[in-house]
This record gives C-alpha cells, structure tokens and sequence, in this order.
C-alpha cells in the first residue's frame, strides 16, 4: 500500500508518459517505476565495481621490488608471540 503524496502522484504521471499503454493502471505503473528504478541501481552498483576492478588492475604490482624477500618475516619476529 502506497500513499499517493504529490511526489508519488508526480512519479505516476511522468511514468504514464514513459508508459502510455499502462496510463489507466496505477499499480502497473508502479511496478513499471519499481523495475526501472533497480535496473538503474543494478547498473550503477555494476559500473563501481567494475571501475574498482580496473583501478585494481592499473595498480597491481606498483609495489613490486619495494620490500626484499623475507621482509614480513623479519618484521614479525619482532612482535610478542
């Protein structure tokens, strides 16, 4: 159950625009809004990620040669047991 404020009553008329064939049937619209809505977001959450992914990958290995072999070793002996 929605309450129709005038945002919701905005959103159903910009969406009878966009969905003409379902203008006389809020609750299709609705769902139409619901649908879009998550595409939206699961597009949004897909281009972070992959944008994460490639700052990854244009990173990986920058550091390579920067600490010897054995060095977290060495470094841990120093630590309480």
């Amino acid at each position: 159950m929605i309450t129709e404020t005038d945002e919701v009553a905005q959103a159903l008329a910009d969406a009878a625009r966009q969905w003409p064939q379902d203008r006389e049937r809020p609750s299709k619209l609705l769902l139409d809004l619901v649908r879009e809505g998550h595409r939206s977001i699961a597009r949004e959450h897909a281009g972070a990620a992959s944008e994460r992914r490639a700052a990854i990958e244009r990173s990986a290995g920058a550091l390579t040669g920067t600490y010897p072999p054995g060095y977290l070793d060495r470094l841990r002996d120093d630590w309480p047991a």
